[in-house]
């Protein structure tokens, strides 16, 4: 393409709306190839391997998309966080306290939902962590969609509670699902970072240096038994966020600008189209909601994210000294609290980690992901929509200026002179109307004239 055709589709891959119909597309062509006659052309390609076998990287497509793709989304998802922490919402300790809190209960009362519905009826618990995620992309998608008239504040809330459940997220994977640790090739991949972080703290710049050296941390930390999209979250939490005096921006907000293109547009939607292709017959949609696997995760995407979020912030505004914005409702916590059970990739990754040594069940935890989140997806979109509708009729009422003053109506109601003003307005427009009624009148009785 050329540089103005390509400028173009970058700029259109940073917005939330397209990267999430892009992950949504990704999502329906998997179930579509999954449940079709192209199945077994779907599943060769997916567990077709390449990469060379002596750096035991010899991964098939599905491990790549998994292990390789998803690092690039981590990594904006790691410089998201580092610029939360140094100029956002978690900078000011007060400011994040609500939604850190609101990330903590959203992650911890999901975990408890699986637990007991698993162990109620007699389930693995292996996949309690399944539900935990948020899917950044899909949830800003939806709400971008959805609320042009929402405060800028519910976006806010939202990007900060999905940043800390991000995090939270990367923690559980590098806890949980790290076995086998190679102590040499961690000890490589973590001077690798040290080399990353010297390097681009004496400004050495060049995507010839820094994209080679990140290709041998990924492979490093791949071979070290910890789960290779960790070492894209410390990278994108090792760039500098702040701006000096001879900078227009920061070289971590460059690089997030040049880098979230290609996770939103290829690194994503590539590991969905891989990830969700999973049956759903009629007695898998059964299966779903009967085994206790599948049924915790859904319980716990759509009751667990809605209890623990909107009771983790009720509380913690009753209890502690968090403040709820002043711009927001408790019905938009309670919308926001719905969208939050979107847990698209995360939940996918997580879902496959867990159950990795179960393909059969891991494919239903992966239905059962796809299903509680569309659930989620649908009820918030309700919510929002229902606001959005609330915060549109609020805009227009605040901003309506029927006498032509230049000052909204709301602001002048106990003004005389908008009163007069508006009386002006309405005995011209009753004049006139007067003036059309004797005109259809004097039409009429000439219709009516037999002559």
């Amino acid at each position: 393409m050329s540089l103005p055709e390509r400028n173009f589709v970058a700029n259109a891959l940073r917005t939330e709306t397209v990267g999430g119909v892009l992950l949504l597309a990704a999502a329906i062509v998997a179930l579509v190839m999954a449940n079709t006659p192209l199945s077994d052309f779907y599943q060769s390609a997916r567990d077709f391997t390449v990469g060379p076998a002596s750096l035991h990287l010899d991964l098939s497509i599905g491990d790549w998309a998994k292990d390789g793709l998803l690092t690039i989304f981590f990594f904006v998802a790691g410089i998201e966080l580092k610029r939360e922490l140094v100029a956002g919402e978690l900078r000011d300790p007060r400011a994040a306290a609500l939604p850190v809190v609101a990330a903590l209960c959203g992650m911890i009362v999901p975990a408890v939902v699986y637990l007991a519905t698993a162990s109620g009826m007699g389930g693995s618990l292996d996949g309690w962590a399944v539900p935990t995620a948020t899917d950044i992309a899909f949830a800003l998608a939806v709400l971008a969609v959805l609320g042009t008239s929402l405060p800028a504040s519910m976006r806010a809330f939202l990007l900060t509670l999905a940043v800390v459940d991000d995090l939270g997220a990367i923690l559980i994977i590098a806890l949980f699902f790290t076995t086998d640790i190679s102590l040499p090739a961690l000890g490589l991949s973590l001077a690798g970072l040290a080399l990353f972080w010297f390097l681009h703290r004496k400004g050495v710049r060049g995507w010839y240096v820094y994209v080679p050296l990140a290709a041998v941390i990924w492979a490093l930390m791949h071979a070290s038994g910890v789960h290779a999209t960790v070492a894209g979250v410390a990278m994108g939490l090792l760039l500098r966020c702040t701006v000096r005096d001879n900078e227009s921006h920061s070289p971590a907000e460059h690089i997030e600008h040049l880098v979230r293109p290609i996770s939103a547009g290829v690194a994503v939607p590539l590991f969905a189209l891989f990830a969700a292709g999973v049956s759903v017959s009629g007695g898998a949609l059964g299966d779903v909601f009967t085994k206790p696997e599948p049924l915790g995760v859904v319980l716990g995407l759509f009751l667990g994210k809605v209890i623990g979020i909107f009771g983790g912030s009720w509380l913690a505004v009753r209890f502690t000294r968090a403040e709820l914005n002043d711009e927001l409702a408790w019905a938009d916590i309670f919308a926001v609290s719905s969208l939050a059970g979107i847990g698209f990739t995360v939940s996918l990754l997580i879902g496959e980690l867990a159950f990795s040594e179960d393909p059969a069940l891991a494919d239903e935890v992966k239905a059962a992901v796809l299903i509680g989140s569309l659930i989620s997806a649908v009820t918030a979109g309700i919510l929002l929509k229902l606001r959005n509708n609330k915060y549109k009729r609020l805009y227009d009422e605040e901003n309506l200026d029927e006498d032509e003053s230049g000052i909204p109506d709301i602001y002048e109601r106990h003004d005389p002179a908008y009163h007069l003003r508006m009386a002006a307005i309405h005995e011209k427009k009753a004049a006139e109307h007067r003036k059309q009624a004797e005109l259809a009148a004097a039409e009429r009785a000439a219709g009516d004239d037999p002559a």
